[in-house]
């Protein structure tokens, strides 16, 4: 809002209104002034587990996730009274006090364990609980920290610290409440097999998986482990999103496979899971859509964004109301979006440019203006798909023709700045963000080929890499038609240190926190689809 005095007013402040203001004189143009606006933010934290139980003799972890503007600093008190690991030689605290490590425990070790996250601007804190008792061996058989992986096959879970398959759903097993099949057999075919697509995860209470053949999504409940609902839906569904702050899952269907009918359905109240129903929305015409995540900070999204690879243009959406709020142009920058991704410090959304064979020019990236809506610019002469960290503050771009992988990171002052240019001799298929086990507020990224059988690694606080080899062919592109993501790399949560990536026919479990391989599960052919579940 601007004032009676010329001054601009903002107010409701947030981090996408940090950044640089400038305000010029009419007729002057030489003539101007630039304030810097920083918007702090208290901490917000997680703990990990709430509570746990342990026999004596083993070691233990507590950890504890904060986010904050300035970086939040962490302590520790055991039954209110301070941690001094320097007084013990059973306790260690790792990566800044992220976690508390304690060797080989004792009775007297049991306490409630209070992680305090502090900075400039506020404090918060909670507790994490440790038991020591003879027999703490879990009494019931847990349905959490697995990743739930559709295949040819059916639904394989699997539990990754001792990579052990805790569960198999077969094809021809029937849906909970009808005498369907999970995936009907089809005429002709000798073996009952699966087709999946996309899959999301609602607050590890169920999973939705799209059918794109048999037009349907399922619904997975995760604690009886069955599936429990199929519902039809536009023909040929291929990716799904769940909407966190509205509860409900955005679905996109082709309608065939020249992608010549598209249509978006949203299915609300995603976390009742039974007697669902779908809206049709009146947003046509799009043949992908970006909504952004929620993190620790951000807790809400209002607006999502859906965009045709044929036309250079996004349309701004309320996801609340499933209404096209405004276009927002790219005509002038030859740009066909093709992903977007999206920071909360500085409010900036990055859209990847398709390349366009007609035009001599290398493919952009350009940054839109989540305040103004306004297309800002190029990103310097980044090129390539984007993907942001979890907390918003790194960019990491993927370029496949290059093959070089881009780290920017965005300041509290919302300013955008490269850290690394990295050479690799990957053709990128996926990336996932991983926290780093040494440093508090630092990340590893991991990256699968299209076409390679290697992963690479990358350490975003000192630019070093690594590679996992040989990790099996991926899954031929031409097997894969629902997404560019041939070979897909799925992490295990913010604090878990597993991941999962498949080859042709089997699974590789990477152990994150090693940066090596945990083992290889064979005799899954296309698990293409991967849903982690954390504690339930």
């Amino acid at each position: 809002d601007f004032g009676d005095d010329d001054s601009l007013y903002i107010t409701k402040v947030t981090t996408i209104h940090m950044g640089k203001y400038t305000c010029h004189a009419y007729g002057y143009e030489d003539l101007y002034q630039t304030h810097i606006l920083q918007v702090n933010v208290p901490p917000v934290i997680r703990v990990y587990p709430e509570t746990q139980a342990q026999e004596p003799g083993v070691s233990a972890s507590l950890k504890c996730h904060a986010e904050g503007i300035p970086n939040p600093k962490i302590s520790w008190l055991k039954n209110g009274i301070g941690v001094v690991p320097k007084l013990s030689k059973q306790l260690m605290l790792l990566a800044n006090g992220s976690e508390l490590h304690i060797n080989s425990v004792r009775y007297e070790d049991t306490g409630a364990y209070t992680c305090i996250a502090k900075n400039e601007v506020g404090v918060d804190e909670d507790i994490s609980s440790l038991f020591i008792e003879d027999s703490a061996r879990k009494t019931r058989l847990s349905v959490g920290n697995m990743f739930y992986v559709f295949s040819d096959d059916g639904i394989t879970i699997i539990q990754p610290t001792d990579c052990e398959i805790q569960r198999h759903v077969k094809p021809n097993e029937n849906v909970f409440t009808s005498y369907a099949e999970i995936c009907p057999r089809i005429e002709g075919e000798a073996i009952q097999s699966c087709l999946w697509a996309s899959a999301v995860n609602v607050r590890d209470k169920y999973i939705y998986i799209a059918q794109p053949t048999w037009n349907r999504i399922m619904i997975l409940d995760i604690q009886t482990q069955k599936v429990i609902q199929s519902l039809d839906v536009d023909p040929l569904p291929v990716k799904l999103h769940y909407d966190k702050s509205h509860d409900q899952i955005w679905i996109l269907s082709w309608g065939n496979m020249e992608k010549s009918h598209p249509t978006l359905q949203v299915m609300p109240e995603a976390t009742t899971g039974e007697n669902q129903h779908i809206i049709r929305t009146h947003l046509s015409g799009m043949d992908d859509y970006f909504i952004p995540p929620t993190n620790l900070i951000i807790n809400h999204i209002r607006f999502g964004f859906i965009f045709n690879t044929w036309k250079p243009t996004v349309h701004k959406i309320d996801l609340e109301t499933m209404a096209h709020i405004k276009t927002i142009s790219l005509k002038n920058y030859s740009c066909l979006p093709q992903a977007m991704a999206y920071s909360h410090l500085g409010g900036y959304f990055f859209v990847q440019c398709k390349t366009n064979l007609s035009l001599p020019i290398m493919p952009q990236q350009l940054i839109i203006d989540s305040v103004t809506d306004s297309v800002i610019g190029p990103n310097g002469d980044i090129s390539g798909t984007p993907y942001i960290s979890p907390d918003g503050r790194y960019l990491v771009t993927a370029d496949e023709h290059s093959r070089r992988i881009r780290v920017q990171t965005i300041t509290i002052q919302g300013e955008i700045e490269l850290i690394y240019d990295l050479q690799t001799t990957m053709h990128i298929s996926d990336l996932t963000f991983q926290s780093s086990f040494t440093e508090g507020n630092q990340y590893y990224i991991y990256a699968t080929s299209h076409l390679q059988t290697d992963v690479l690694f990358v350490e975003l606080s000192t630019g070093k890499m690594d590679i996992l080899k040989n990790l099996k062919d991926p899954i031929k592109s031409k097997d894969w038609p629902w997404s560019s993501y041939n070979r897909i790399i799925q992490d295990s949560g913010l604090f878990g240190q597993y991941l999962i990536t498949p080859a042709k026919d089997s699974l590789f479990i990477i152990n994150g926190r090693q940066n090596t391989l945990r083992c290889e599960v064979s005799g899954i052919k296309r698990g293409n689809t991967v849903v982690w579940v954390g504690d339930v």
